[in-house]
């Protein structure tokens, strides 16, 4: 998940590296059932978000299943890529919008890994 301006720098660029991979030393992925908790977290109320589905034979950097952040069910591991995202791996890219109250819901599954 990123903004549509975000994605578009992407692919021109061959690659996304979020802000916060330097800091955090990956890229934040969820999966379908996952992306809204940190949509809402993060960017409640944005209308200018899209959901990457990526291929994860694509990747071409190391997966991780790890723990969220507090707040996330205890039991709940999100992927994370130890690289910068390819473009190359993304397979679709969906517009998320979020409801009238501006909260995100669940998306309708694509694919089984969405960047957030």
């Amino acid at each position: 998940m990123c903004t549509a301006a975000q994605w578009e720098r992407a692919q021109s660029a061959g690659r996304r590296v979020p802000e916060t991979f330097e800091a955090d030393g990956f890229v934040h992925l969820s999966t379908t059932e996952q992306v809204h908790l940190p949509a809402n977290r993060l960017f409640a109320g944005r209308t200018d978000l899209v959901l990457l589905y990526l291929d994860a034979d694509r990747l071409g950097s190391e997966l991780r299943w790890e723990p969220g952040v507090p707040g996330d069910p205890d039991s709940m591991l999100f992927p994370h890529l130890y690289g910068p995202l390819p473009a190359a791996s993304v397979t679709a890219v969906h517009d998320y919008r979020p409801d009238g109250n501006g909260v995100f819901a669940r998306p309708e599954a694509h694919g089984a890994t969405v960047e957030t």
